[in-house]
C-alpha cells in the first residue's frame, strides 16, 4: 500500500548494527521497491544521529547487491552533495514492513556534475580481514560494485532518471 512506513536497516557483518531510517512505501517497477524518505527524516546509527534536509527515494532491487538512493536538488545549504548514492549489500530481504540488508562498505556516488565515483574501498578491504567476508561475499560485493558503476555511467535503470518520478510520489503523500 502506497505510503505505508517501511523500517529500513542496514547491519554490518556478523550482526553489527549501522544505518536505520524509517520511510514511505512508494511501490515497485522493474527495478525493485521504492522507499521515500521526506524532508527532515532522521537517520540513525549507534551513537550517531542524523537529520537530512532533502527528500530521498531508494530503491531496492530484487536479487541485486545494493540499495541506490536519489536526492532531490535544493539550492543552498540544504544541497546534498551527490545526486546518487549506492550502498553495495548483500541483498536486500523483506518481512513485512522491514527491509534489512548488510552494508558491505563500498559505495558508488555520482556527483551533480555526473562524476562517478567508488569510495570506501580501504574500509572494504580492512573488513574483509578484521569481520572475516567469506570469499564468495567478497567476489559478490566486488561484481556488484562494477555493474552499478557500469549502470550509472550509461544511465540505464534504475539511473535512468525514473527517480525522478518516485520523488514527486513521495511530495504527492506531503
Amino acid at each position: 500500500m502506497s505510503g505505508a512506513t517501511v523500517q529500513v536497516i542496514f547491519t554490518k557483518f556478523g550482526g553489527g548494527q549501522h544505518w536505520e531510517s524509517v520511510g514511505a512505501l512508494l511501490g515497485t517497477d522493474e527495478c525493485g521497491t521504492w522507499v521515500g524518505g521526506a524532508r527532515g527524516r532522521r537517520l540513525s546509527r549507534p551513537g550517531y544521529d542524523l537529520v537530512i534536509p532533502y527528500a530521498t527515494v531508494m530503491v531496492a532491487p530484487v536479487g541485486a547487491g545494493y540499495v541506490a538512493s536519489f536526492n532531490e536538488r535544493l539550492a543552498g545549504p540544504a544541497l546534498a552533495s551527490c545526486s546518487t548514492y549506492v550502498d553495495i549489500t548483500t541483498v536486500p530481504q523483506w518481512r513485512d514492513d522491514v527491509v534489512t540488508m548488510v552494508d558491505l562498505d563500498l559505495d558508488v556516488v555520482r556527483r551533480w556534475d555526473g562524476d562517478v565515483s567508488v569510495h570506501d574501498e580501504d574500509e572494504f578491504a580492512e573488513h574483509q580481514i578484521a569481520l572475516d567476508y567469506p570469499p564468495e561475499l567478497v567476489v559478490a560485493a566486488e561484481r556488484s560494485c562494477m555493474k552499478v558503476v557500469a549502470a550509472l555511467r550509461a544511465g540505464r535503470p534504475p539511473f535512468d532518471g525514473r527517480a525522478a518520478a518516485w520523488l514527486e510520489r513521495l511530495h504527492a503523500l506531503s
